[in-house]
């Protein structure tokens, strides 16, 4: 089985941080194909990044050469999961959702904690898209962005967990989701302080895509995600990246 993993930002450090993440959760037959957009912003933190970032992911997907089995979008509120569910019918897994769905088997009720205040409506709108908002108390901005995550990893932590320890005292949350994919990796440490459970979105991401796989379900082509249409597109796509 060939999972990509794919990279919001064209930060590659980042990439190989979700990547080693994705392997430790992956099982021993999975094979983790971690890709980073050929353009686009260095981290994403806002709707015109999260758009750009969208399109950018497409087509480092659209460009990889060899077969693959599964698609995880690796960014936290971003668009972009219904353009590839289009374009593939491998299943397609977004790291917001599979943390959020895999919360709610674990407690009644869950907690974001992300990076900036400004992501913090596009996680919401995220959720309410997906369904999964009704048993969130709360989304929670940490104050870090994303790539102090990697700049200041103790800093990150302490802001990180000091939101997930509100979000259990004062928003009453029972499980706690790690609203970024630069956070793969903490959350042993978020559990450390708070004693509730985390849930890192990538490693949930893999776990579910692997159980889609091996069931055999694909992306319905019926009607939401039918293929595109063939028609003309003026200057697109762009000429393809190097795989």
């Amino acid at each position: 089985m060939r999972i990509l993993v794919v990279n919001v930002n064209t930060t590659t450090s980042i990439t190989e941080s979700i990547g080693k993440q994705a392997e430790a959760a992956a099982s021993a037959d999975t094979e983790i194909v971690g890709l980073t957009p050929s353009f686009g912003a260095e981290s994403v933190e806002g709707n015109y990044e999260s758009h750009l970032a969208a399109i950018a992911v497409m087509e480092r997907v659209r460009a990889y050469p060899e077969p693959f089995d599964a698609i995880i979008q690796a960014g936290y509120g971003e668009h972009g999961r219904e353009g590839l569910q289009e374009l593939f019918d491998v299943p397609v897994v977004d790291i917001t959702e599979a943390a959020a769905s895999t919360a709610q088997f674990l407690g009644r009720t869950y907690s974001v904690v992300t990076s900036l205040d400004r992501t913090v409506p596009l996680i919401e709108d995220r959720l309410t898209l997906a369904g999964l908002s009704s048993r969130c108390a709360s989304v929670r901005a940490s104050g870090m962005a994303v790539l102090d995550l990697e700049r200041d990893p103790q800093a990150a932590v302490d802001a990180i967990a000091e939101q997930a320890v509100s979000a259990v005292r004062d928003d009453r949350a029972e499980v706690i989701c790690l609203g970024c994919g630069g956070m793969s990796g903490l959350a042993e440490r978020v559990v450390e302080r708070t004693g509730a459970p985390v849930v890192d979105g990538v490693t949930a991401a893999v776990t579910i895509a692997e159980s889609l796989v091996r069931l055999q379900l694909k992306t319905s082509k019926v009607r939401t995600y039918a293929s595109r249409r063939s028609k003309n597109m003026t200057d697109w796509p762009p000429p393809q990246p190097k795989a």
